[in-house]
């Protein structure tokens, strides 16, 4: 089976007019080649797709669309989004119905949510010549997970996530793991993620792909698994003035070949407004950073990388901790804290910039 499998998209208030007008040549120029001849063609779908104005209590931006871009994808070949992420309810109950009935409408199949945990744990299966591959998408605890007793998405357990990877695998040919996680901006795993991935991998896993960095990261076959440890963006093209673009405007496309286990990485550039192949010396420069960093797991280099990206936002994680429960604390600030506590690519960063005396004592 020939997959393609696409990181996170969400219109802005630059593209979402174009996905109105569908202007796909202007969205997508010569990307729409590589959805062409797949069985699969998947992707991230990092917003709500409603007409709603009733934002959820969170920290950052609240993302949504038109539903007018189920129709876009579904003309391009997307025929799965996996909608385990961070920004999936940030209009709420409204802003998921709005979605789903733009998805299914369009002939668009989703997975990664569900009523609640339990149902958010269903795995969508793609069946073609007697072969069965089964997509498990997962994230992180932040704004959008399943709870026990409501609607949500399906979120990362280090115990039920490797279980459900292990009896997907006693069912199907190949399984393919999304992972929404790991710390936006950051080139590299935290010691957590890495260990996590390569679990999944030995448990069943052939695919592991992180999503939610924003950034390209680093690669590593595994016991013959595939794991890429930061996918980067796939359409998300903003002004934002706060985020570095120079990383946030690419991404690896990644075509899978479930027959022969083979996987293939393409560039994707922001381009005049959307993206577009990288071509020439921007591509050999996205390949060849990627490549270095691909070593630097060989070596163990990647661990200073993670060290240093962790000292680089060490002043905002010191300020939640001495903000928190403070005596003078506010309810937002309060709220953070509890927050960081409950998301693990804040809490990887806090054990990083915090050791404990058991991790200083003499060896």
């Amino acid at each position: 089976m020939k997959t393609l499998l696409l990181g996170d998209l969400s219109p802005s208030e630059i593209t979402n007019p174009l996905f109105e007008e569908k202007e796909i040549e202007k969205l997508f120029n010569d990307t729409i080649s590589v959805f062409q001849g797949n069985d699969m063609n998947f992707v991230n779908l990092e917003c709500a797709l409603t007409d709603s104005k009733k934002e959820i209590e969170k920290f950052g931006p609240a993302l949504k669309a038109t539903p007018g871009v189920a129709d876009v994808l579904a003309e391009i070949g997307v025929n799965c989004c996996g909608l385990s992420n961070n920004h999936i309810f940030d209009f709420g109950k409204q802003g998921v119905k709005d979605t789903l009935d733009a998805l299914n409408e369009a002939g668009i199949e989703y997975t990664g949510f569900g009523d609640n945990y339990e149902d958010s744990r269903k795995n969508i299966v793609f069946e073609k010549d007697g072969e069965k591959v089964a997509i498990i998408a997962v994230c992180e605890h932040e704004f959008s997970y399943a709870l026990e007793d409501r609607m949500g998405s399906r979120p990362y357990d280090e115990y039920d996530t490797i279980e459900d990877i292990a009896n997907a695998k006693k069912e199907n040919d190949r399984v393919i793991v999304i992972y929404h996680g790991g710390k936006e901006f950051c080139k590299y795993p935290s010691p957590r993620v890495m260990k996590a991935c390569r679990a999944m991998v030995k448990n069943g896993a052939d695919v592991v792909l992180c999503q939610h960095s924003h950034c390209i990261g680093c690669y590593e076959e595994y016991m013959g698994g595939h794991i890429l440890y930061g996918q980067g963006n796939f359409h998300f093209v903003v002004s934002w003035d706060w985020i570095d673009k120079s990383i946030w405007n690419n991404c690896l496309a990644v075509k899978y070949d479930t027959k022969t286990n083979k996987i293939e990485f393409i560039p994707f550039v922001v381009k005049d407004g959307g993206i577009a192949i990288a071509k020439g010396e921007e591509k050999e420069e996205i390949l060849s950073k990627f490549e270095k960093r691909n070593e630097e797991l060989k070596n163990g280099e990647w661990k200073a990388g993670w060290h240093a990206f962790c000292e680089s936002v060490k002043d905002n994680y010191i300020k939640v901790i001495r903000e928190g429960y403070a005596e003078n604390a506010t309810d937002r600030e309060n709220a953070r804290f509890a927050h960081y506590l409950d998301c693990e690519a804040h809490t990887d960063v806090w054990r990083e910039l915090c050791p404990t005396y058991n991790m200083t004592n003499e060896k």
